[in-house]
């Protein structure tokens, strides 16, 4: 839900509202994608035991978990990952989730589908 018509300073987004699209770990609702400063893009993710290796060059990912137990790769480590944990992902950091979880994705600067690459 943009609200840049009134040029107001905020946006308010109802994520499960929000369709959901297929993403490298499963699938997202993703919020303020469209806010032309990319300021920052949320994201509700569901992710599957099928999530693909990738990375950014640019972008700053912080992962939150909200549900479910797996374990989150990060540059061929793997990680025990719960309900409560947060993760900070660097831009190159090779990274998928392991699992069925539902994770908050915080983006910085906002997600740009050009900045996703694979080995």
């Amino acid at each position: 839900m943009a609200s840049d018509s009134n040029n107001l300073r905020y946006q308010i987004s109802r994520l499960a509202k929000v369709a959901p699209v297929d993403c490298p770990c499963g699938q997202s609702r993703r919020a303020f994608v469209d806010d032309p400063d990319q300021t920052v893009s949320t994201h509700l993710v569901e992710i599957s035991t099928e999530a693909k290796t990738h990375y950014h060059k640019k972008a700053t990912e912080i992962y939150y978990v909200l549900e479910g137990t797996g374990e989150i790769e990060l540059d061929g480590n793997r990680h025990a990952i719960n309900p409560g944990d947060a993760i900070l992902i660097k831009p190159g950091c090779r990274h998928r989730a392991i699992g069925n979880l539902r994770i908050l994705n915080t983006v910085i600067p906002a997600f740009d589908p050009a900045d996703e690459w694979f080995d």
